[in-house]
């Protein structure tokens, strides 16, 4: 993000969409009238939902919304098939540097592991929802069966994780089951070629994933947000779809581990998959995903880190993919 484009962030949505820039971006996105229509009115509802999108620089929210639209996924929170979350980004100079903090003498302040302070601007980022990898999975033609649900306290008999054998037994009333403790999440698949494949993982092995890969997560203020220990004038940090519904996130991240690792990826698939969990970029007409790139002597007296991740604010989201397969499959 550059700095001549960050007070573009202090302009309400609602009054910047109207702008010709971002008129004529959504035109040449959507062309017909009508779409472009719904589109600026369900986005902007979108926004409206979340008032920490209201912080984010208009250009990051329509490109992330433009992307879920291509892919035919509604913005709607409700639906749950992909967010828009916040997350803090680098300012940068007219050279693509980052631009730094510094005290009244120009030294770049540091804070208490020694890393220099970046400027950064609220951008939003597109992750996909679980809802959204069912709508997309469907489409391909290539499922006949794919499903995640909660395993709740007493359904879980055995699983095995070489053979893939999933026994339980499920509690049929949905109110009683709704009252019991979630201990685990199941996904399994079944292929029109008849190749099927099920895995399951404990609530506690999810939460402890997106502990340490999540910058949107932390597991001592899930606590405190689950116990209703957080202020309302804080509840706006915790935006993240992880905090607001952990289970749907949790479904998705047994979704996203089913389909990568083994499942048939439809070219509209893969490309909601590296552009999960990362900033859209519109140039050219064309939406792309933003690669982060390497830090710039983030320590300057110390090596990098290999997995940094101290000191996160709530809303402090970074972009979770790589774009290519790893174990922090979300």
């Amino acid at each position: 993000m550059s700095e001549s484009n960050v007070t573009a962030q202090r302009m309400r949505f609602s009054a910047a969409i109207n702008k010709p820039t971002y008129q004529d971006m959504i035109r040449t996105a959507l062309t017909d009238p009508a779409r472009c229509k719904r589109f600026v009115a369900s986005i902007t509802s979108a926004v409206s939902a979340t008032p920490a999108l209201q912080d984010c620089t208009p250009q990051s929210i329509l490109s992330g919304a433009l992307l879920g639209d291509s892919l035919g996924l509604s913005p709607s929170p409700q639906l749950g098939q992909f967010y828009l979350v916040p997350f803090d980004a680098a300012v940068k100079d007219s050279k693509g540097g980052k631009i730094y903090l510094t005290d009244e003498q120009g030294n770049k302040l540091t804070d208490k592991n020694g890393r220099w302070i970046a400027k950064t601007v609220k951008q939003a980022e597109f992750v996909l929802g679980y809802k959204g990898y069912i709508q997309l999975a469907v489409r391909s033609g290539n499922y006949r069966r794919l499903t995640a649900m909660e395993v709740k306290e007493g359904e879980l008999i055995s699983y095995n994780p070489f053979t893939e054998a999933f026994d339980a037994i499920w509690i049929c009333d949905p109110v009683k089951r709704e009252q019991e403790q979630t201990i685990g999440y199941v996904a399994s698949f079944e292929m029109i070629n008849g190749f099927q494949k099920t895995i399951y993982a404990t609530r506690e092995s999810i939460i402890n994933h997106a502990d340490k890969y999540s910058a949107a997560f932390s597991r001592d203020n899930y606590a405190a947000f689950s116990a209703g220990n957080v202020s309302e004038k804080d509840r706006w940090k915790y935006s993240s779809p992880w905090y607001q519904d952990f289970d749907e996130m949790a479904k998705k991240t047994m979704l996203r581990r089913l389909i990568s690792r083994w499942g048939v990826m439809s070219i509209e698939m893969q490309n909601a998959y590296e552009s999960d969990g990362r900033m859209i970029e519109h140039q050219d007409g064309l939406l792309r995903p933003v690669v982060q790139e390497p830090e710039e002597n983030p320590m300057p007296h110390e090596a990098v880190p290999e997995t940094p991740k101290e000191d996160l604010t709530p809303n402090a989201a970074r972009p979770e993919e790589s774009g290519t397969l790893s174990l922090r499959d979300l």
